[in-house]
């Protein structure tokens, strides 16, 4: 049903009803198809007129504005899931986990990433709770619009636009990086033009593109993590061509921590930024067909992601590599697959191959990061101009129900990646990554800040837990702990640069750490007096505009209906769909 729907726009005086682009009519021909996809949407169109007589800021337009957007909603739950499970899987678990295995231990990358994940399992289900009630485009932006502030969700918006603007090029860079490991003769200019052209053109595929993109990814990423962490189990138990038992010797020798509380520290900012990603699942609810079924499960599943392919897998890596291996040290760059702990326990095995199998993933991981960041910033950049917080041209969407400005914006910026040929390249990527280093704590936070008022203003209002399509397992609770860990990380960040276990600091590495705190805050202050806007009360909150499902009764009935259905089932049916 939600393939074909219809819906009503209701901005300012004008009403639009307008059809998914994945059910729209098109010319006969596929050259014809193909070039009117590009031509503006209907409800574009329309909707311009609208805004364009809008005088100041309304946030009650700009909720409107995002809640109907004409994005299309084609995502189904096959892309969710591969999202979900290995969306984020990437460098930060293949390659900086070494680093962060080498600052702290083993021990402190358990607890740290424990921690962490703990940390990302309470901000996921608050995500999951608002984005089936409200799949609305912009997510984390909207959200904080809607029941924070406004000028706080336009800092969110530019902080989370920014945060992948810069990322694209530093990725494009990064993936040919990785093709010196096997010592390729070719410019890395050549390879970044490649790489640059690939992802533009899965993103101009539009949403279907993006997602058939990151379920490859996703599902070559995931049997990488398996396939690895079954070979540890082998290795750890002495089974490989060389080394025999290893148990847990290096635990003892050289130890499970290095650098104190200081070391775990370290780790801890390190796996805050190794999950950054996971939040893509709640941009993508704008473009799911039905949110309602696909986004419960997908949300739940994060869990086993945080379970399986991060804590399993360190663990075994802390097992098969002592922090004090020198190969650790040797990195060359976020992406040197021989500084990889992963690489560096197949290849103290003695097998031979494995180490440019695991150096091809880590290409593909990076790819990934790079489409997402196409795909993310493309979104979120509309979903500002929607809301008045970015120029108007970039709320441009076509027939094919992708925002065709924004891409090309943010595409390019990817152009940036050629400042690798410059001299100061270093330099300036080290600042361009000062931008970004912080954005992804701003955004869980205010996820978790979000998820809170909006249970205040579900109650405030007169609504039920029950009328929930999905509530989180941690529930508020949850969301109070993960807005505490989100701040303790900003707090073991600016320890770590003011005083590193490496030595001395000095004011510029200071702020190419902490950077993005005053760039944020800016934001913030900016807009605040500017627009002169206020705290949104609770009693006044919009909980109507955005949501698919209109017919609470009928609504509540379903629910009703499912749950009673749920209990007639038996104990490991219902425990199945606890956690999945």
């Amino acid at each position: 049903m939600f393939s074909e729907y219809k819906e009503s726009l209701d901005v300012g005086s004008c009403s639009i009803e307008t059809v998914s682009p994945c059910a729209t009519g098109s010319p006969a021909s596929a050259w014809g198809r193909f070039v009117d996809s590009f031509r503006p949407n209907e409800v574009y169109l329309a909707r311009s007129d609208c805004i364009s007589n809008t005088d100041g800021y309304d946030m009650e337009v700009a909720v409107k504005r995002t809640a109907n957007s004409p994005l299309a909603r084609c995502l189904k739950s096959r892309h969710i899931q591969m999202i979900a499970i290995g969306g984020s899987i990437g460098t930060g678990l293949f390659v900086n986990s070494g680093k962060a295995l080498n600052d702290g231990g083993p021990a402190a990358l358990l607890i740290a990433f424990g921690i962490i994940g703990l940390m990302l399992y309470t901000v996921v289900h608050a995500l999951g709770e608002l984005a089936v009630v409200f799949p609305v485009a912009g997510s984390f932006s909207t959200y904080s619009t809607r029941f924070i502030d406004p000028a706080w969700g336009f800092a969110m918006g530019w902080n989370y636009a920014l945060q992948w603007l810069v990322c694209f090029p530093l990725e494009l860079v990064a993936a040919s990086i990785t093709l010196q490991y096997w010592h390729v003769r070719v410019n890395n200019a050549v390879w970044i033009a490649v790489f640059w052209v690939v992802i533009v053109a899965i993103n101009l595929f539009g949403v279907k593109g993006y997602g058939e993109a990151e379920f490859m990814f996703s599902l070559i990423k995931v049997i990488a993590v398996i396939g690895f962490s079954i070979l540890s189990i082998v290795l750890v138990c002495g089974g490989g061509p060389v080394g025999g038992y290893i148990g847990g010797k290096y635990w003892h020798d050289p130890g499970a921590f290095n650098h104190g509380f200081k070391g775990l520290c370290s780790v801890f900012v390190t796996a805050a930024f190794a999950f950054s990603g996971t939040e893509l699942i709640g941009l993508a609810a704008a473009e799911t067909v039905n949110p309602r079924k696909t986004l419960p499960s997908a949300v739940k599943q994060v869990f086993w992601r945080i379970t399986l392919f991060y804590i399993v897998s360190l663990t075994l890596v802390g097992l098969l590599v002592p922090y004090n291996n020198l190969q650790l040290l040797g990195a060359t760059s976020e992406v040197d697959a021989a500084a990889s702990p992963f690489v560096i326990a197949i290849e103290n095995a003695g097998i031979s191959g494995l180490p440019s199998v695991m150096n091809v993933v880590i290409l593909i991981a990076v790819l990934s990061v790079g489409n997402s960041a196409v795909y993310g910033c493309s979104r979120t950049l509309t979903s500002l101009s929607e809301m008045g917080f970015a120029p108007k041209f970039l709320s441009y969407i076509d027939k094919g129900g992708r925002p065709l400005v924004a891409i090309i914006v943010t595409s390019s910026f990817g152009l940036l990646a050629f400042i690798s040929s410059s001299p100061a390249e270093g330099e300036i990527f080290n600042w361009l990554l000062a931008l970004s280093g912080l954005s992804s704590i701003f955004t869980w936070s205010s996820v978790c800040l979000a998820h809170i008022l909006f249970r205040r203003a579900w109650k405030v209002q007169g609504h039920t837990l029950h009328e929930l399509e999905f509530k989180s397992q941690p529930g508020v609770i949850g969301s109070y702990l993960g807005l505490f860990l989100n701040v303790l990380v900003l707090i073991s960040q600016f320890w770590i640069a003011i005083a590193p276990h490496t030595g001395s600091t000095n004011v510029k590495d200071f702020f190419q750490s902490y950077l993005a705190v005053p760039v944020v805050l800016c934001f913030f202050v900016v807009h605040k007096i500017v627009w002169k806007t206020k705290f949104v009360r609770p009693s006044l909150a919009d909980l109507v505009s955005g949501r698919r499902e209109v017919d609470c009764a009928t609504l509540i009935e379903e629910l009703q209906a499912e749950r009673l259905a749920l209990k007639q089932c038996s104990v490991a049916y219902r425990v199945c769909m606890f956690w999945c």
